[in-house]
């Protein structure tokens, strides 16, 4: 897992009672403390339940970038970017490549399968998905007030240690792709959660596919007025 200037940005964040494990910053960094999470950034504490993919949007991190974004222009700001990624990815969300979704405290998730994006065994990005991630990293460069951390994800095929760091390499693959199209590298995180996070089960081709798959948290930060 590699976690740049996010993981520095919220060494404050607390983890309080409620969470599924008693973390430290190291366990936080690896994404643990899932279920019900509290954060506590700058003094103001918000409560964070699990979203669909399991992951409790990658825990103090993404819980302390939304602990000091939710005001009164926040909603608005995200409503904008949403509607971009959603006209923009038109024709790769109706071939199902990219899912977005509409999370708690204005985070948006878009979801990109690993079928379309990587080959077998590869973290290289297939030359066909550059580019639906040249649309988004224009997005994101015309929504500067937002912090992005991209999450890996594999089946269970293969040991659970290479499969963690498949996904870490897909995840750093995307970001780095990202921040060549201009966004800024200090904006961005990434980490790889293997096998750990299926959202099917593992018995099937159809249930291993969706399993596949890399995650890119749009997370709204305090500057958005």
């Amino acid at each position: 897992m590699r976690l740049r200037r996010l993981s520095m940005l919220f060494l404050s964040v607390i983890l309080l009672a409620g969470c599924a494990t008693n973390t430290t910053h190291e366990n936080t960094k690896k994404g643990a403390g899932i279920g019900a999470l509290v954060g506590a950034v700058s003094g103001a504490i918000i409560g964070y339940q699990n979203d669909h993919s399991g992951g409790a949007l990658r825990g103090a991190l993404i819980g302390g970038a939304a602990g000091g974004a939710i005001g009164a222009g926040t909603g608005a700001y995200m409503d904008k970017q949403q509607t971009e990624f959603e006209q923009q990815l038109s024709s790769e969300r109706a071939q199902q490549q990219i899912e977005i979704e509409r999370q708690q405290n204005e985070i948006l998730k878009l979801t990109m399968s690993s079928e379309v994006s990587f080959d077998f065994n590869s973290a290289k990005i297939k030359p066909t998905f550059r580019p639906p991630l040249d649309k988004i990293a224009g997005i994101l460069n015309r929504y500067p007030q937002t912090e992005i951390v991209v999450v890996g994800h594999t089946d269970n095929v293969g040991s659970e240690q290479y499969n963690m760091d498949l996904s870490s390499r897909r995840a750093i693959a995307v970001a780095d792709y990202l921040v060549l199209r201009g966004v800024a590298s200090a904006r961005m995180g990434t980490e790889g959660r293997g096998e750990l996070e299926p959202r099917a089960g593992n018995a099937t081709n159809e249930g291993r596919s969706l399993n596949r798959r890399v995650e890119v948290f749009v997370v709204p930060n305090r500057d958005i007025k």
